[in-house]
């Protein structure tokens, strides 16, 4: 006898289909894809220009849109590929690009012997700092110590002031267990000296700065062939020469110890330091 075979009927299955999924999927793609391109039919070539300059500028690229210059930082975008129009009268000036290296640029960066040597001049001067008869400043590339004239010489004098030479023995201290060029510059204001001894602002000047010098290398602990005296006159002043505050600013000797690298053995200190403008 044949085995009966029985049959049932299945079920059908509720709900969509399996196939849908991948339906919506390929119209939602199409959907964008055509978005896309009404995008880059209706571009406006100002902004155009500004974002591949802007993606230049990120990538590293020295490449950049603008009107006679370079060419497409994009290197997947030919330029046959993509239909500007015609740029109207108000494009015709070139465009102002966005350079997102500005605000990074900005972000000084202060090598770490600047940084020692200012700390470690600022602890030793801290009194002096703190009355003002000196200031301790620096930028990328130096440390700037600047002495007023009022603390440092009688005025149309270039001889320092007696006070003033233990200070500059500290200061020889720090500097003589650091590196860099010492540069000494006098500075005055604008107005003309009438002196029997010096014929100038440039004289009584560079004087100052001499004087300053010969009590940096006076005991030797600075070789001489690191030490330079410039006399500035009233070429660059610190204010503008209006009021007597200003022209008591102007006048001053400066120590600029460029590029230093100080011995990792002596202390240091971090102590706030002003950085020059």
């Amino acid at each position: 006898m044949l085995p009966v075979r029985t049959f049932r009927r299945r079920r059908a299955k509720s709900g969509a289909p399996d196939w849908i999924v991948t339906f919506a999927d390929l119209a939602t793609l199409l959907l964008t894809f055509f978005i896309l391109l009404l995008s880059f039919a209706e571009m406006d070539v100002e902004k155009y220009r500004a974002m591949a300059n802007s993606m230049a500028l990120a990538f590293g690229s020295s490449n950049v849109v603008a009107q006679d210059i370079g060419g497409s930082p994009i290197t997947l975008v030919e330029s046959d590929t993509v239909s500007l129009p015609e740029p109207s009268e108000s494009l015709q000036d070139q465009p102002e690009f966005i350079d997102e290296r500005t605000e990074r640029s900005e972000t000084r960066q202060i090598p770490g012997g600047v940084l020692d040597l200012a700390g470690r001049l600022v602890r030793e001067l801290q009194s002096e700092v703190a009355s003002e008869a000196l200031h301790v400043n620096y930028d990328e590339d130096q440390v700037v110590i600047r002495f007023s004239e009022e603390a440092t010489f009688r005025s149309g004098d270039a001889e320092i002031k007696p006070e003033m030479i233990p200070i500059i023995e500290r200061v020889v201290d720090v500097l003589a267990v650091c590196t860099g060029d010492v540069v000494v510059s006098g500075h005055s204001d604008d107005r003309p000296i009438s002196s029997s001894r010096y014929r100038s602002n440039w004289d009584l000047s560079a004087a100052r700065a001499v004087s300053v010098v010969h009590e940096l290398v006076l005991d030797r602990q600075i070789p001489a062939e690191r030490v330079v005296a410039a006399g500035r006159a009233e070429t660059r002043p610190l204010a503008v020469n209006d009021t007597p505050e200003n022209r008591a600013m102007n006048r001053r000797v400066e120590i600029a110890i460029r590029k230093p690298e100080c011995d990792e053995d002596a202390p240091t200190a971090d102590l706030p330091v002003e950085i020059l403008p």
